[in-house]
């Protein structure tokens, strides 16, 4: 397995220490040789992130970093017999908080760049579904809770989950779409968001489901067409924004009454959740938690 490797930013996050600093210290007192990318980017293993621990630790006690880097090969002498890996050094967890702490950071200074740095990172190191449950979902969700809240503003809202979908977009193209059962994903049509329904397409794909994405504000007449040409095995929505008991029935209904008998149909975002008896009344499913995957995948 190639070893995990961190841009300068994660590296820095995950030692508490800040980028300017070890670009300091590697200039000054040569502590850290980075390799490099293809691109130019300085990337940094576990150890080197290890040895940025150790020499904080040092310089936090009143050492200075000059005397510091005089201890280099003692401390990667420790290093090497402690067999550093990356669960020593904090686990997986670690690195998950790391990378969303950046993100973060990069939405606050309008830095799209950033955060796509951030994801891709991510990708690089995690297995698809992983990346997505891990990360790229807790991100979303964190970026949505911050702008209902009023710490983030719609723009920074957006250049984040602009980089999220377009990332999800691409996993999904990487995805097998084979299997025997069949799914017709769509959002309600009225419905805008859909990173919920990106990665719900991205689980059935890789649980071997075969999938058909239609997308956001689907028509239900236009979406009963689809499933009466498709005969899936089931019909997957995603109704996020909740206007309240009424309009969410008169909507779902309108679904239903559209789509041809006997596809079971499952309904699945905050709207659905918030109005479940609504979804059993109309003969629909909500997916609410965890085990609904495996009833959905059976």
């Amino acid at each position: 397995m190639a070893e995990r490797t961190y841009r300068i930013h994660i590296a820095a996050e995950l030692a508490g220490v800040r980028v300017e600093l070890i670009r300091a210290w590697e200039r000054r007192y040569g502590v850290l040789t980075p390799r490099r990318t293809s691109s130019g980017y300085r990337v940094y293993t576990d150890r080197d992130v290890a040895l940025l621990r150790r020499l904080k630790q040092l310089t936090d006690e009143g050492v200075a970093i000059s005397e510091a880097a005089k201890l280099l090969p003692q401390l990667l002498a420790e290093l090497d017999s402690e067999s550093l890996t990356p669960e020593v050094s904090g686990g997986p967890g670690a690195h998950v908080d790391a990378w969303l702490a950046v993100a973060l950071a990069a939405a606050r200074a309008y830095d799209q760049p950033r955060v796509s740095a951030v994801v891709d990172e991510v990708l690089a190191a995690l297995p698809p579904l992983r990346a997505f449950d891990d990360v790229l979902a807790p991100l979303q969700r964190e970026v949505g809770e911050r702008w209902h809240a009023g710490q983030l503003t719609v723009a920074q809202e957006h250049l984040v989950t602009q980089v999220v979908r377009a990332r999800l977009v691409s996993l999904l193209h990487a995805a097998p779409n084979g299997g025997r059962r069949h799914a017709v994903l769509a959002c309600f049509p009225d419905e805008e968001h859909e990173l919920g329904l990106l990665g719900v397409a991205l689980r059935l794909r890789h649980s071997g489901v075969r999938v058909t994405l239609l997308g956001q504000r689907m028509p239900a007449t236009d979406l009963g067409r689809a499933v009466a040409a498709l005969r899936p095995d089931l019909v997957g929505l995603s109704a996020v924004n909740d206007r309240g008991p009424e309009v969410f029935h008169d909507t779902l209904a309108r679904v239903v009454e559209a789509l041809p008998d006997g596809v079971p149909l499952w309904v699945g975002g905050p709207a659905a959740r918030a109005h479940p008896e609504v979804c059993v009344r109309l003969g629909a499913q909500v997916f609410s938690d965890e085990d609904d995957w495996l009833r959905l995948v059976e």
